[in-house]
């Protein structure tokens, strides 16, 4: 359940915010002054804050100021105050809204709910899981581009890591090296696809046990190779 920090010296409105943000299914705490608010905002986790512009003790542009520094948490500024430089330094220190009092508490439900899943699909986004691959004993982070041969990092060029990722990601295809050129180097590389021989020759040195007789990357004779599952 998603946790929301009310703070708003103003009992009757911090009480309405609450009752149809709760009505919406939202775990809702209230914080009746800056001093307070501030900090259950830096050492309590709340999914959303909603913070009142004019506050006793510390105002809503300093706690602001003092949770964008430490959280990324989501706050919805709202004051009374219409004028638009206010509007503007609130955005200006981090908050993702302004809402100007008085307001229709389902707007407010509505705000916070948009705020919560953008919030939430940047989040997923960013902490999305590395594509890995993994066979026997070899694993590529694709995205991380690491490789390790039985638990030990091994360090890759560029085109060698790509060379053996497009492989590993397409397991007994059989490439010719015209393909496998074509594919990795395209038309930035003035070799040709005895590029491929060299680079294919390098990999196995880092991933195979023995080279002449490779577990991963096999030779095709008169073809090109293929990746072994």
């Amino acid at each position: 359940m998603n946790k929301i920090l009310i703070v708003e010296d103003e009992e009757a409105i911090a009480d309405l915010e609450k009752d149809y943000l709760e009505l919406s299914g939202f775990e809702v705490e209230v914080a009746n002054d800056g001093e307070t608010g501030l900090e259950k905002a830096l050492n309590e986790d709340f999914n959303l804050l909603i913070l009142d512009l004019m506050l006793p003790g510390v105002d809503g542009f300093e706690i602001c100021r003092q949770v964008r520094d430490k959280k990324n948490t989501p706050i919805i500024m709202v004051s009374a105050k219409k004028d638009d430089i206010d509007k503007i330094r609130g955005l200006g220190l981090g908050a993702d809204d302004y809402m100007t009092k008085p307001f229709s508490p389902s707007e407010l439900v509505a705000r916070v709910k948009a705020h919560l899943a953008r919030y939430e699909r940047l989040v997923g986004s960013a902490a999305e899981a590395n594509k890995i691959i993994e066979i026997r004993g070899l694993k590529i982070d694709t995205t991380a581009r690491r490789v390790w041969v039985n638990g030990e990092e091994k360090n890759f060029t560029t085109k060698e890591f790509d060379l053996l990722t497009f492989l590993a990601s397409h397991p007994n295809h059989v490439y010719t090296k015209d393909e496998l050129f074509s594919e990795i180097w395209d038309m930035e590389s003035i070799g040709d696809i005895a590029t491929v021989t060299v680079h294919i020759k390098k990999i196995r040195e880092k991933i195979e046990m023995d080279t002449a007789n490779p577990q991963y990357i096999e030779t095709i004779w008169g073809v090109g190779y293929r990746f072994k599952m």
